[in-house]
């Protein structure tokens, strides 16, 4: 009787070690496939359908923002925009890239205008989080282009640049995009 209690326990951790080997097999493919899946590309090709959106895939979802994001795109800034931040995006909506002159956006966005299109979007990022009710009248914000805005508020309106303003403010995983509805554009040099 005792032989057969020790051959069943025998057995028993024999069966415990293969399920748990088989476990950490599983696992170890499961994490082969999310670092696979994440080798493509980089912040923008992690799968997370819980957690808050992230600056890109909050503009992604807006049908005002699809000028921006393809601008976006084509600066190659999706996972530099997707990453942890803190980021404040002042996101011009389409009606503001339309009232630039004809055939800009279109040259920007073409391969050789890379470097200029970039510069544009950059001088729309801040690396910091500046909530609307914290902008103060003179306020100074350096831009990820090297560049400044400046702050100021008018009837009420809190403007960048004496040109746009503020229209909405919507917070994020990674930060908070500004609503605005001109166009900013960097000083010449």
């Amino acid at each position: 009787m005792k032989k057969a209690i020790n051959t069943l326990f025998g057995m028993s951790l024999l069966f415990a070690a293969a399920c748990s080997s088989g476990g950490a097999q599983e696992t170890s493919t499961a994490q082969t496939d999310a670092t696979e899946q994440a080798a493509g590309g980089g912040q923008s090709a992690v799968q997370d359908d819980e957690s808050a959106k992230n600056i890109v895939q909050a503009a992604s979802g807006s049908a005002d923002h699809s000028t921006l994001v393809a601008a976006v795109k084509a600066g190659d800034l999706v996972d530099v925009l997707s990453n942890a931040g803190p980021f404040t995006v002042f996101a011009p909506v389409n009606a503001a890239f339309d009232k630039l002159p004809a055939g800009t956006v279109d040259n920007l966005l073409k391969p050789e205008s890379k470097e200029a299109l970039v510069n544009i979007l950059e001088y729309h990022v801040a690396v910091a989080v500046y909530k609307a009710e914290n902008l103060n009248d003179g306020q100074i914000i350096g831009q990820v282009n090297g560049d400044n805005i400046k702050i100021s508020k008018k009837d009420g309106k809190i403007m960048l640049n004496d040109k746009a303003t503020i229209v909405a403010s919507i917070p994020t995983s990674n930060g908070i995009i500004h609503v605005i509805d001109e166009v900013l554009l960097p000083p010449a040099k």
